[in-house]
């Protein structure tokens, strides 16, 4: 009868505990999506925005950064940029689908645009830093977070 070592015995005891515990696969770097009339009406990924973590996103230098360029109705001091339009009241404007298609590659409405694509195909993206090859800048979740937020604002 052979012996197996307690270190094999130990790493099939963490694997069938992974297993049992139901880890979730990794998010794919990049999931498809459609544009009809303008508009992208499925989450992507299914994914469900949540706005509080939208509104993060949005103010986060280091992600969304809508600051930068857009005027928004965040109750802290922030510094605004002007060069695209007032997002106050843009779910009044714009259909969530249409906000969505705005994140995700605002080229559809404005090919000359200078907002990026935060969620273009990573194959159409051009001179990307290392860090950011081979995926969108924003995360689907982080995408449908940000649409989550601009939503609730009526």
């Amino acid at each position: 009868m052979k012996r197996f070592p307690i270190h094999f015995g130990l790493v099939l005891i963490l694997v069938a505990g992974r297993a049992v515990a139901g880890d979730k696969p990794p998010e794919p770097a990049y999931f498809s999506w459609q544009v009809k009339d303008f508009a992208i009406d499925r989450p992507l990924g299914g994914r469900v925005g949540v706005a509080e973590r939208g509104m993060a996103v949005a103010s986060d230098g280091h992600r969304g950064n809508c600051l930068a360029c857009h005027l928004l109705p965040i109750s802290r001091d922030e510094v605004f940029g002007d060069l695209g339009p007032p997002l106050a009241g843009i779910a009044s404007r714009q259909s969530v689908g249409a906000i969505r298609l705005h994140v995700v590659d605002q080229s559809y409405f404005n090919p000359e645009t200078v907002m990026p694509g935060f969620y273009r195909r990573p194959e159409k993206l051009h001179r990307v830093a290392k860090a950011y090859r081979g995926r969108p800048f924003l995360s689907a979740q982080q995408i449908e977070d940000v649409v989550a937020w601009l939503a609730t604002l009526k």
